[in-house]
């Protein structure tokens, strides 16, 4: 065995690597940031107006990343944003399916059940009510 010392271009080269690694990781989080986000709102979010969600479809809150869906009117029921998958965030929903742009999974509007993988897990439920025709979603909700 060999006991010579690391060459300088062997110490940037592995101090690079590290540093690409982590920023992998941090790339990797729901937000980008390198924290791992709830997937559900931890206090109540006032989402805005009730009306802004169709009979019979669905509407995200990417921003509180929630989905609510009104199957039926003045019946609501709410979801996680956030894809059980990889943790990205759900773009889209057309004919009653909630679509994650990421890897494709797919998941109905009305119950967060997954309908295509590779999804395993159903998005998480969240309260939401209707108060004053304004939509209020998480806990206490």
């Amino acid at each position: 065995m060999s006991s010579q010392p690391a060459s300088r271009r062997t110490l940037l080269c592995c101090a690079a690597l590290a540093g690409a690694a982590g920023l992998g990781a941090a790339a990797c989080s729901p937000d980008g940031s390198g924290r791992t986000a709830s997937s559900t709102p931890t206090a109540p979010v006032e989402l805005g107006s009730a009306g802004v969600v169709p009979v019979g479809g669905a509407k995200i809150y990417r921003e509180q990343r929630v989905v609510v869906a009104q199957p039926a009117k003045g019946e609501f029921t709410a979801f996680s944003a956030v894809c059980t998958h990889a943790g990205c965030v759900v773009d889209s929903v057309e004919d009653d399916k909630i679509n994650c742009p990421c890897h494709g999974s797919q998941f109905d509007a009305r119950t967060g059940k997954v309908l295509q993988g590779p999804a395993e897990k159903p998005l998480p439920s969240i309260p939401v009510t209707a108060k004053g025709g304004r939509l209020v979603a998480g806990p206490d909700a």
